[in-house]
């Protein structure tokens, strides 16, 4: 990725493995690393389905549209709030170092059971930081699910 501010598109593709550091620091491909200094936001993510916890991380254009979304709900509606609470305690805000390295947050590595490696998976918009186990059991539902998934493009 050569991004040179917010507004250039960024596509994450392809899977990568990378230890992590005692300090909770991972690397970032460097074909997706944004413009400098920008903020990437990182939520711990366990979609409808998905037996193990993951860490999503979002660009500024993805997380302004999550953002927006979450907004646009209704402040009476229960559910609108549970979810506003349960994705706004488990999120921060990350710019990589110099270099190339994002810290992950001790209260979300360790909701999302991460140790000394990580495998990071590109999901065009927005990547996910995987403890390798985790993904493993992932890859095998995702297997599964391939036929039915395939027929949504």
């Amino acid at each position: 990725m050569t991004a040179t501010s917010e507004n250039v598109r960024v596509t994450f593709k392809g899977e990568y493995d990378f230890g992590v550091d005692d300090k909770r620091r991972v690397q970032v491909p460097a074909k997706w690393r944004p413009a400098e200094g920008t903020l990437l936001s990182v939520h711990v993510w366990k979609a409808e389905g998905q037996r193990h916890p993951c860490l999503m991380v979002l660009p500024p254009a993805t997380a302004r549209k999550l953002e927006e979304r979450l907004e646009s709900m209704s402040f009476s509606d229960p559910k609108a709030e549970a979810l506003r609470r349960l994705l706004g305690a488990d999120c921060d805000d990350l710019t990589l170092d110099s270099a190339g390295r994002i810290c992950l947050p001790e209260k979300l590595a360790n909701k999302a059971k991460l140790g000394k490696k990580a495998v990071l998976v590109g999901l065009f918009d927005r990547f996910q930081i995987w403890n390798p186990e985790f993904y493993a059991d992932t890859q095998v539902t995702d297997e599964v699910a391939r036929p039915d998934a395939i027929k949504l493009i």
